[in-house]
């Protein structure tokens, strides 16, 4: 699943940051000199302010107009951990990150993902096929070559019936099936990328496909065969996991920022502190020429987020 959601690592300081409400009272104190909230704040603004007021805006705006509980991000950092096992606690301190500004971001990314995602849909017939797709197997064996012309020629060879293997130890620059005549031997889904098995799953078996091209360079691929996996029960959060990852991909990852510019835009955020207000230039998306192929004609619907609780204030010291 792609995930290039606006690239804000900031939790912790935020917290800091977000946590100080000016002022004498002190944040530390020693025999060499105390600390005040006031001094605190102005050393946080200066070396992270306008980078952690953005993800504060952008949690403020996202979360008035999408819902995730702490069920959501609770699972997912057990998902995290889980997986990272004895890792974890490395991982965190590695990332300058604690348990709860990790969930902090876990939780920003999701809301990301909801804004990303939100007018999107996903047929009932797409799941049907992922799920079916999930439980498959594939024994296919390819060339791959690296421009167009040469998957023509080596297609054209093909046809005419000459051998698979010799023509795929000849031609083919995947070091590691070459040698085995382009044979993959057995693999599932999620194993090759997208567009080699959305081609080898559509094949019969015996068939030939026409040329394929992906990062890697252009495929010719043979399917041998197909088979099912174990019928293992597919429950509903497993059915949500694909359903999610469908949505994912069918979003462009382009229009996250415009999105966002636009609840920004509605909730009328207003940055009173002079040194800080520079900050909303990111989500001034109106005022930024757009870029070569990017969409401009919007269809969020995020004119109509509500902004009465959402607006932002920063004041000088607070």
């Amino acid at each position: 699943m792609k995930k290039k959601m606006l690239a804000f690592t900031l939790a912790a300081s935020v917290a800091a940051l977000s946590a100080c409400s000016g002022g004498d009272e002190k944040v530390m104190t020693s025999k060499a000199g105390d600390v005040t909230k006031d001094e605190f704040y102005q050393e946080m603004k200066t070396s992270v302010g306008e980078q952690a007021l953005q993800m504060i805006i952008l949690e403020k705006v996202l979360d008035d107009k999408y819902n995730v509980d702490d069920k959501q991000v609770d699972a997912e950092f057990e998902k995290n951990k889980e997986q990272l096992g004895e890792n974890f606690e490395a991982f965190l301190a590695q990332q300058g990150q604690t348990p709860e500004s990790f969930k902090k971001m876990i939780r920003l990314n999701k809301l990301q993902e909801a804004a990303l995602t939100d007018g999107i849909e996903v047929s009932d017939e797409e799941l049907n096929k992922r799920l079916e797709e999930s439980q498959s197997e594939i024994n296919a064996r390819h060339i791959l070559v690296e421009d167009e012309k040469t998957a023509n020629e080596v297609k054209e060879k093909l046809d005419k019936g000459e051998d698979f293997a010799k023509v795929a130890k000849e031609y083919s620059t995947d070091p590691g099936s070459k040698d085995e005549g382009g044979d993959l031997d057995w693999f599932a889904y999620g194993v090759m990328v997208p567009e080699f098995w959305n081609a080898a799953y559509d094949l019969e078996p015996g068939k030939i496909s026409e040329p394929v091209q992906s990062d890697n360079g252009f495929h010719i691929i043979e399917v041998k065969e197909k088979r099912k996996t174990d019928d293992e029960k597919i429950t509903d959060e497993k059915k949500e996991e694909i359903r999610h990852e469908l949505l994912m991909e069918k979003a462009d990852e382009n229009e996250l920022l415009s999105k966002v510019a636009k609840l920004v835009k509605a909730a009328d955020v207003k940055i009173k502190d002079e040194d800080l207000k520079s900050a909303l230039d990111l989500f001034k998306m109106e005022e930024q020429p757009a870029e070569e192929g990017t969409p401009t004609d919007e269809k969020a619907p995020a004119e109509d987020a509500p902004a009465d609780d959402a607006e932002v204030e920063v004041e000088e010291g607070k």
